[in-house]
């Protein structure tokens, strides 16, 4: 089973068999996490949106003024207030998830997507987020996940958030999973996680030093 760690060009690192991999060709983490479906979906949609905001987020994103109108229609389709709460987050993702427990991945994400801190996510919130994941360059979407993975927001990761991570990844994958896996995978992942990246062999990750180990493996392809 691969456990996902980032999305870098068409590159797609995780875990297999408790090795830190890359491999080229598959979809990126999107795929795995829902984004790339809630994304297909959304492209049903035609839209409407002021010119204005539109030219801002084109210019502040990579989506095209057209891929930025599909993408506000959806929204709001899903989420008439304009704004979408954890809750609703989390009731999305269990839609993607159905056999599994996917609320703390949920919770864990939203908070990535929720910059401001302030318990919603607004469409420029998610577009810009979602501009990264889809197509920014490796260097941003490695700050993305590692922002993601840093849940207290201290600048670095450590061993309690990357188990906190982990798990919330196993439980919304759920127990349908092939090959079965066995109770202590998850400490098991995150010990070869600190083994790969803590350069400097100090119990944290830092920003730096995630980006360096990913772009190693990275070359290595």
């Amino acid at each position: 089973m691969c456990l996902l760690l980032s999305c870098c060009s068409h590159q797609h690192f995780g875990f297999v068999n408790g090795q830190l991999i890359g491999s080229p060709g598959k979809k990126c983490e999107l795929y795995s996490c829902g984004f790339y479906f809630a994304f297909k979906r959304l492209k049903t949609f035609r839209l409407i949106c002021s010119t204005e905001g539109l030219e801002q987020l084109e210019a502040q994103t990579n989506f095209t003024k057209r891929e930025l109108q599909v993408l506000y229609r959806g929204f709001k389709n899903e989420c008439p207030s304009g704004v979408v709460n954890e809750e609703t987050f989390k009731q999305i993702y269990a839609q993607f998830f159905p056999h599994g427990d996917a609320s703390m991945y949920a919770h864990y994400l939203f908070n990535a997507f929720d910059t401001a801190q302030n318990g919603s996510v607004k469409f420029e919130d998610f577009v810009m987020a979602l501009s990264i994941l889809l197509r920014g360059t490796v260097h941003e979407k490695l700050r993305w996940t590692f922002n993601l993975y840093d849940i207290n927001k201290d600048g670095c990761i450590n061993k309690e958030e990357m188990m906190d991570i982990v798990k919330a990844i196993y439980d919304m994958m759920g127990k349908y999973t092939y090959p079965v896996l066995k109770e202590d995978a998850p400490r098991q992942h995150v010990e070869v996680f600190f083994q790969k990246m803590d350069k400097n062999k100090d119990g944290v990750v830092t920003l730096d030093e995630f980006i360096e180990s990913c772009q190693e493996v990275r070359t290595k392809l």
